[in-house]
């Protein structure tokens, strides 16, 4: 540490490297080696990374507190706060007892998402403690235990280390995760990889020799290496690409550093004035640099003897930054050695921002598994950069929308994104972003999640903040349909409903507040019935003394009230069954914890309920809104001629008449005729019955007639 630390506390270090050692004294591996040696080894490469005393400290006694019978105080004591509360902080990530593998991988990374929130350096000294773990994984005799941790490791721990830039970290993680979730690929790829060294070991002497002649003629200082791709990564290409062995091209690449930035862009200009570039091979990180801070000039030319050469340009400080990322900012400066703000903000900005995603998806709540699939979605993805109307840059995975866009920018734009512009122009919230994109949000006066949000938004961050807003949604118009369902079957017994009168009813259902009663009766986990008894206790024994309970039970199948306000998608489901429309007559039948389901008056499906359990009929109404503005889908079926442009022809009607075809399915084909179905958006049941009298009206068409309930082709779909 004195190599970057001149004034290092070494005798600080020592108590902490003896305390340590104390500490562990009686413990082995299952290599059988003392246990000191892991901790030690994690410290060392800790200061490999060139960390401050806390944090390298930290290394040597991340397992004190947990595997020995030292303390939290006596840390506190011997090291102080910052170095004891680190070591909380790492100690914090195992200690709870979990229901299955998966979710203890979930809770876990929920844990370090909240310890590394507030100090960053709790990862650092988690991921040189899982990278010690994985080179000495061989000493774990049971090989679904060693490809559980590897498999933990390739998920959560390799990703992160990307994410915050330490790629040095990362790599290695990877390929040893590699070696044992997939032995055999890594054997073959590792084999391969030697035969091509031997093979073209002269070529990678060959080209760092050519390009240095070349740039010293132009008076540019470098120094330049050569680099093997790591088998993990060859792996993933092999998959992602579809690709053999002999058709990757960038097996060897070369990586050039150069003083300044200047120099960057001066050298690709020299190499590119002698060296056909290939095409659509050249980035430019430095202008946009990665959200982790990576900067540096991408390039692949046809280089000497038409060799193939991928390479790299950067700084020695974009070097730095790109193997250690946000390690590489801790800096010696008066005296001290600690993080330097003002240098990542120098390098490109605080890589500390490409944690603050999982934060808010945390803070969205939900349970872990949901969590874990949300971080997964944000840690599993090539970016995509695009603009505000401002020029602020906007990093999103590859794949990502306008909604997605709208969550980056801030959770509420999101909640309230009705439409997008994509330079300039009006687009659908369902485009995929491309880089270079300046988005412009259309907000809406309502917060309420997007019709179809499953398909609008692929951000970890987007669907965490959409499910949030969904159960809060939720909650309110449960509560709201609870309400209703109290209010009449207190009507319907001849009373009033009094909530002030409850507090008993409550305490007989177990149930704390009022708002939680109804919200059960809403979600149907409570039946008016159960309610009722609870809030007039014997009210049978007094119907039947009058002869009266078989009216009761008539009566608790048949509750009716007017349903408004409710929102598609958070409590109303349309069933697919009969795909209502504006102006037909609609009921609702209200399922435990998934909300009302929509249906026709005429559905056929509704005798299976009749004849169930469920109690909970809803008269529901459509609002103005939605018979003045709504588009549904309607399904059609058509026998038609077999004649050329006779699906044209049904297009052009659709056309004519503001339909919109979305689907189209033959069901038979013959030599004069053939049947199909075709889903269309409507407003409503008029504009439906329009449509169908202009196709009868065509001469392509035998006939035409709406898909109803209980049709064998309906149900297939």
């Amino acid at each position: 540490m004195e190599k970057y630390f001149p004034n290092v506390d070494g005798d600080f270090i020592r108590h902490a490297y003896a305390f340590a050692e104390e500490a562990h004294r009686p413990q082995k591996r299952q290599s059988g080696e003392p246990y000191f040696s892991h901790v030690a080894a994690v410290a060392f490469l800790l200061a490999d990374l060139r960390m401050d005393v806390a944090t390298v400290c930290t290394g040597l006694l991340h397992d004190t507190v947990e595997d020995t019978d030292a303390t939290h105080e006596q840390l506190v004591e011997n090291f102080g706060e910052e170095v004891a509360g680190l070591v909380a902080g790492v100690t914090k990530l195992g200690q709870m007892e979990l229901r299955s593998k998966r979710t203890k991988q979930a809770e876990n990374l929920q844990k370090l998402v909240v310890a590394i929130s507030s100090d960053v350096r709790v990862l650092i000294v988690k991921l040189c403690d899982r990278l010690h773990n994985m080179r000495t994984l061989d000493a774990i005799q049971k090989p679904e235990k060693r490809e559980r941790i590897a498999r933990e490791t390739l998920d959560i721990y390799a990703p992160l280390a990307r994410r915050i830039g330490i790629n040095r970290v990362c790599v290695e993680l990877e390929d040893l995760s590699f070696m044992h979730v997939n032995p055999a690929a890594h054997e073959s790829i590792t084999n391969r990889l030697k035969h091509l060294r031997d093979e073209h070991s002269d070529e990678v002497s060959t080209v760092s020799q050519a390009i240095t002649q070349l740039l010293m003629g132009y008076g540019i200082d470098g120094r330049i290496f050569g680099r093997e791709k790591r088998s993990y990564s060859i792996w993933r290409k092999l998959e992602r690409k579809g690709l053999t062995f002999d058709e990757i091209a960038d097996i060897y690449a070369f990586r050039l550093i150069v003083p300044h930035p200047d120099d960057c862009y001066r050298a690709l200009g020299v190499i590119h004035q002698t060296w056909r570039c290939v095409p659509e091979r050249f980035r430019d990180f430095i202008s946009v640099p990665k959200p982790n801070n990576y900067r540096s000039l991408h390039t692949t030319v046809i280089g000497p003897n038409s060799v193939r050469i991928e390479l790299q340009i950067r700084t020695e400080e974009m070097e730095a930054v790109a193997e250690s990322g946000v390690a590489a900012h801790w800096r010696y400066k008066d005296k001290s050695y600690s993080y330097d703000a003002d240098a990542a903000a120098a390098a490109g900005g605080d890589p500390l921002d490409r944690l603050r995603p999982f934060v808010e998806i945390l803070n969205q709540g939900g349970d872990p598994d949901e969590f874990l699939e949300h971080a997964k979605l944000e840690m599993f993805a090539d970016q995509v950069y695009c603009f505000t109307p401002k020029g602020d840059l906007i990093s999103l995975p590859s794949g990502a929308t306008p909604l997605d866009f709208a969550y980056a920018v801030h959770t509420e734009l999101g909640h309230t994104t009705v439409a997008a512009k994509i330079n300039g122009r009006e687009r659908p919230l369902r485009t995929q972003l491309r880089n270079g994109d300046v988005v412009q949000i259309v907000k809406g006066g309502v917060r309420q999640p997007p019709a179809g949000w499953e398909n609008l938004a692929i951000t970890g961050r987007a669907r965490a903040a959409i499910r949030r807003l969904i159960r809060e949604s939720e909650r309110d118009e449960f509560e709201r349909i609870g309400k209703i369902m109290a209010d009449h079957a207190f009507r319907r017994e001849g009373r009033s409903l009094i909530e002030d009168d409850l507090t008993e009813a409550l305490s007989r259902l177990e149930l704390k507040t009022i708002d939680d009663l109804y919200e059960n009766l809403g979600r149907g986990r409570i039946t008016s019935a159960d309610f009722l008894n609870a809030a007039f206790p014997g009210r049978l024994d007094e119907r039947e003394d009058v002869g009266e309970r078989d009216l009761i039970e008539d009566e608790k199948a048949r509750l009716y009230v007017r349903g408004r306000g409710l929102t598609p998608g958070v409590t109303l489901h349309f069933a697919s069954c009969c795909s209502p429309l504006p102006g037909d007559r609609i009921v609702g039948m209200l399922i435990p914890d998934k909300g009302v389901e929509i249906h026709t008056i005429d559905c056929e499906r509704l005798a299976q309920f009749e004849e169930g359990e469920m109690d909970q009929w809803l008269d529901l109404a459509w609002t103005a809104e939605a018979e003045d503005n709504a588009v549904s889908m309607a399904r059609i079926r058509a026998v038609l001629h077999n004649e050329p442009g006779a699906l044209a022809k049904v297009a052009l009607t659709a056309g004519e008449n503001r339909a919109n075809i979305a689907n189209v399915r033959t069901l038979n084909r013959a030599s004069d005729f053939f049947e199909m179905l075709f889903d269309v958006e409507v407003y409503d049941t008029r504009h439906l019955a329009n449509l169908l009298a202009a196709l009868r009206m065509s001469e392509i068409v035998v006939s035409a007639e709406r898909m109803r309930a209980g049709s064998e082709e309906f149900e297939d779909e």
